[in-house]
């Protein structure tokens, strides 16, 4: 079973993180502070640590810093309301191997943490994702599609990483709305559409084979083959 270290000063937000956690078969303890935080992620033998950004104590940045400084590369991803671009590079460059922003969703959480465990079974660390010839860059915020750099927008971009997350899923729009946009889907807007539609134009252009797929009726999927 795997063993999962949450730190967050936020006692609702850490009983979600961990529930989350626990329903899906992880052992899972809760630290409520920095500092005692960094002591358990380097006493613990953690297979992967969530830590909010802003905590008392010692915050996130430093913790991580710190926990990379004695050789403990345990995956870490980093939660915070700082949504900045600059905010999540200072969070991957301090060495966190991914950043969510709250408000989030569970579900995304719960993904994003178990890719940093398969990462964690296979030895590797990665701030680039990839799914076919399409790589996403989680520092530089860039993708390219094999040669071709893609023009995207900051929504865009989080549009595109959360698929890129779930490649081969089928996500509904609710899912994909309180996901990227961070609050509660309205089943009257066409707002997902109009940017699965521009997304695809930049990511599917012509000579490609398209990824991004509509499942009728569903939502849409982003996968390599059919």
């Amino acid at each position: 079973m795997p063993r999962v270290l949450t730190i967050e000063d936020d006692a609702v937000t850490a009983r979600e993180i961990v529930a989350e956690l626990r329903r899906r078969g992880n052992e899972v303890d809760w630290i409520d502070n920095g500092r005692e935080g960094l002591q358990r992620a380097i006493a613990g033998a953690y297979d992967a640590i969530t830590l909010d950004r802003m905590l008392p104590g010692l915050d996130g940045l430093a913790l991580v810093t710190e926990l990379r400084k004695m050789g403990v590369q345990t995956p870490v991803l980093m939660i915070s309301a700082l949504s900045d671009v600059d905010e999540r590079i200072r969070g991957l460059r301090a060495g966190g191997d991914d950043y969510l922003t709250k408000p989030f969703a569970p579900d995304e959480m719960v993904a994003r943490v178990e890719v940093l465990l398969r990462r964690q079974q296979s030895g590797g660390r990665s701030t680039v994702l990839s799914v076919a010839d399409l790589q996403l860059d989680l520092i530089e915020r860039g993708a390219r599609r094999g040669t071709l750099a893609l023009d995207l927008l900051p929504i865009e971009f989080r549009l595109l990483e959360f698929m890129v997350r779930n490649s081969g899923q089928v996500l509904t729009r609710t899912m994909i709305f309180e996901a990227v946009w961070g609050y509660h889907f309205d089943p009257g807007t066409n707002v997902i559409d109009v940017h699965i539609g521009r997304l695809r134009k930049k990511v599917d252009p012509a000579g490609f084979v398209p990824l991004i797929r509509t499942v009728r009726g569903l939502g849409y999927r982003l996968a390599d083959t059919e």
